[in-house]
């Protein structure tokens, strides 16, 4: 068996993964990447990136049929469902070109197949070609995670599906339960509706994304209610059938719901079984790999990150994750993650974005506060491109004016969350946002509009 040697021998080619490679062979040293299926990992190539193009789809869907509300007729709208998946893969397959672009670009050694640890810095590779032993000075574990199933609730790829399943699927379906609300549901639940499918959500809690902020998730709710989608709330799943030609999905008051198919997206489980963590010495938390902030796991030599760890479950997570890791294996210096300055986002019409806090999570943690906030139906730019709906939320410490929190739903929240990021990680006061001129008419005028209204010197409200 042959044994290479290298400095960093990174385990995953996803968003933590390949930009943990690419940084630490910008740094000048010698790195392999072990990756068994594609480059990109899940979310280039079965999530974030294909999925955001589904949903431009669904948003363009949804404004031709409105088009007379902006004084245009147009036809019919017919949808070519094969074109739409086709049009998300060729996006796709673009991005996972470009990770190998870069890995030779920067001297990244791709290596196909399956790793197993056999020490915290040995790395033994199997694949169609043979094996080989991969002896490095460090080791990242990028694996990350796939969909979660409970018992009674077990995807078949057939009827009963998991994200990656749905997201390549080119025939449509009439109807889908789509069981859990967080942002993988609610996306996919966006998506198949503007399609013309007959959408239900099931969340076993009595809102949608209960990670967000209740006003928001709300609004959030009722925007999608219009458009058509159904919501069985408060309910968990008892059982899940595939019937050969549909599916039976019996909740836990006995209501029964019977489509053709049914998604599940109950979260997500690591991808750490059979690595060789344990035995390597690694803290495993229900699988998860414990790390603290800079991606260590206690055992030398040998790193984490992304979703299969503790401090994962965002793929900008795991990517800020990797640059630190990488940082720090180069013997740079690097500021650990700040885990509590973390964007939320999820991409359906209206859009839902968060940082910080949430109101009872900062009454909780003995925080004096105030919260400003402002509608986007107060918005020109809003109002006149046709999102009205929603609002922007505040957090505000009243002894230094520190933002502690932020809350958008609406049109652009996913893009317009930066600035409070931004805000919060430079420590920038509620003072310095109200006093930064924000161009007119944009729709993120109402971010300073909500700062204004928590401070009281709103003029527009």
């Amino acid at each position: 068996m042959s044994e290479v040697n290298y400095d960093l021998v990174v385990i995953g080619a996803g968003p933590g993964g390949y930009p943990t490679a690419i940084r630490a062979a910008q740094l000048g040293l010698k790195v392999a990447c072990v990756e068994k299926e594609k480059l990109g990992g899940v979310c280039l190539n079965w999530g974030c990136i294909p999925s955001k193009a589904l949903i431009k789809s669904a948003e363009l869907a949804n404004k031709v049929r409105h088009a007379e509300d902006f004084g245009l007729k147009v036809g019919g709208l017919e949808v070519d469902y094969p074109a739409v998946i086709k049009r998300s893969r060729k996006v796709s397959k673009k991005f996972e070109k470009g990770v190998g672009f870069l890995f030779k670009k920067y001297g990244v050694t791709r290596i196909s197949g399956t790793a197993t640890l056999q020490s915290p810095t040995t790395v033994h590779v199997a694949s169609a070609d043979g094996e080989q032993m991969l002896v490095a000075k460090n080791v990242v574990v990028a694996t990350g995670a796939h969909a979660r199933s409970f018992p009674g609730i077990e995807p078949d790829g057939v009827r009963v599906l998991t994200p990656r399943e749905a997201i390549v699927g080119t025939e449509m379906p009439k109807s889908v339960p789509v069981l859990g609300s967080g942002a993988i549901g609610v996306e996919f639940a966006y998506f198949w509706n503007a399609m013309g499918v007959e959408v239900t959500v099931v969340e076993g809690l009595g809102e949608i994304v209960p990670r967000e902020d209740p006003e928001a998730a709300a609004v959030l709710r009722k925007a999608l209610g219009k458009q058509g989608i159904s919501f069985e709330l408060g309910r968990f799943v008892k059982s899940v059938v595939n019937n050969g030609d549909d599916c039976t999905i019996t909740l836990t008051d006995d209501t029964v719901l019977t489509s053709e198919l049914c998604l599940v997206a109950l979260g997500i489980a690591p991808n750490t079984t059979g690595l060789g963590l344990e035995e390597a010495g690694v803290r495993l938390d229900r699988g998860f790999v414990d790390i603290d902030d800079a991606g260590r796991t206690g055992v030398p030599g040998l790193w984490a990150i992304g979703d299969c760890t503790t401090k994962g479950g965002l793929a900008h997570t795991a990517t800020a994750q990797g640059h630190v890791a990488a940082e720090l294996i180069a013997g740079h210096h690097a500021i650990p993650v700040d885990y509590s300055r973390i964007p939320s986002c999820t991409y359906c019409q209206p859009q839902i974005a968060s940082v910080g806090l949430t109101e009872a999570q900062a009454t909780a943690a003995g925080k004096s506060f105030k919260v400003g906030s402002f509608p986007f139906q107060v918005n020109g730019r809003a109002v006149g491109s046709g999102q009205p709906e929603g609002f922007v939320k505040v957090l505000i410490d009243n002894e230094y004016g520190e933002i502690l929190g932020a809350h958008i739903v609406g049109g652009e929240a996913t893009e317009m969350i930066a600035e409070f990021t931004l805000a919060m990680s430079s420590e920038s006061t509620a003072d310095v946002l109200l006093n930064t001129v924000h161009a007119h008419p944009t729709a993120s005028e109402v971010m300073y509009e909500a700062v204004a209204n928590a401070l009281g010197v709103s003029v527009h409200m």
